[in-house]
């Protein structure tokens, strides 16, 4: 069997209510385009019913395909699971909660096979959210611009459409689905690119995102660009950070001492050296020094030795 033209990845969370409303948009989008599909519906750990809807879908529709989850592993969990089952020749993802428009589906798709994206990313321009949540969205496109140097400005859009190749090559993880242009930018694909989306109001259920979504964004920022640069190579890090304190802790120690030596042999009056702070600041400076150097040790054997860290409880599919 062939692949299909297009696969959509849809992680959902108790979203029972707009499922059949949103897949049916779907069908209509990909058949009005003469395009062979697939939906696979990524079921969370719902607990409001979703699964049943699901099958009831799968019975309806031939292309909707679904992965179920025995509890709530997090958004990166069901893209990854997604990305993994996902055969189109085009994948996009979109959220469930028919916030995301359907119909942006054939333009992104375009830009993928005419003008030669890796991925392009939606934007939504024109937000339907209250003002508490768009500025501190704003500021955090503005770091993670800043931080990656790639120019969008709606890192955490649920819409986008990559080629097929950067979804089999990418490693979703932890809560890193907000970072994923930059995961492909550091998997060699370079031309990402942006689309201006309808936002739509959200029109069952309530968001599953709070306040604490700001907070985890940006440790995993940190977490993403630390990986990006030191994540196949930690001794670089931690080995350099390391060597430096123990080197600056060693020759502080050796001044220290030299210097009681110097006034003991020409009589000057001295202190004992168990007295000065700076002597056991030298010391601390050495310890932490061999930590840091052994952590850097110890994070090149766990790279080199790490198998998939990925591995999510599957316990239903169809």
């Amino acid at each position: 069997m062939s692949n299909p033209d297009i696969s959509v990845v849809v992680p959902l969370f108790n979203e029972a209510e707009s499922l059949p409303e949103l897949v049916a948009w779907i069908d209509r989008v990909a058949k009005g385009h003469a395009l062979s599909y697939e939906i696979i519906l990524v079921d969370d750990g719902s607990s409001d019913g979703s699964w049943a809807v699901i099958e009831q879908l799968r019975e309806q529709y031939a292309a909707v395909r679904a992965i179920g989850f025995a509890r709530n592993y997090g958004k990166s969990a069901a893209l990854y699971c997604g990305f993994a089952a996902a055969g189109g020749e085009v994948v996009f993802t979109m959220d469930a909660d028919l916030q995301d428009s359907p119909d942006e589906i054939p333009e992104l798709r375009r830009m993928i096979l005419e003008e030669g994206y890796d991925l392009v990313s939606g934007w939504k321009k024109r937000r339907h959210d209250p003002v508490g949540k768009r500025w501190p969205s704003k500021f955090f496109n503005w770091t993670a611009r800043a931080a990656s140097g790639i120019r969008l400005h709606d890192f955490n859009c649920g819409l986008k459409a990559y080629r097929r190749q950067v979804v089999k090559a990418i490693e979703v993880y932890g809560e890193m689905h907000r970072f994923i242009p930059i995961l492909a930018q550091q998997a060699g694909f370079r031309k990402i690119g942006e689309k201006v989306v309808e936002h739509r109001a959200r029109k069952y259920g309530v968001s599953k995102f709070g306040i604490e979504r700001m907070v985890k964004g940006y440790l995993d920022l940190v977490s993403v660009m630390f990986l990006s640069r030191f994540g196949r190579s930690p001794m670089y890090f931690f080995g350099s950070l390391g060597t430096l304190m123990f080197l600056v802790g060693g020759a502080t120690t050796v001044w220290v001492i030299a210097g009681k030596l110097w006034k003991q042999a020409h009589g000057l009056p001295l202190r004992p050296v168990a007295d000065q702070p700076l002597f056991y600041l030298a010391i601390l400076a050495i310890i932490l020094g061999v930590q840091l150097f052994l952590a850097g040790f110890l994070g090149e054997l766990v790279n080199r030795s790490s198998v998939d860290r990925n591995k999510y409880l599957v316990d239903k599919t169809l």
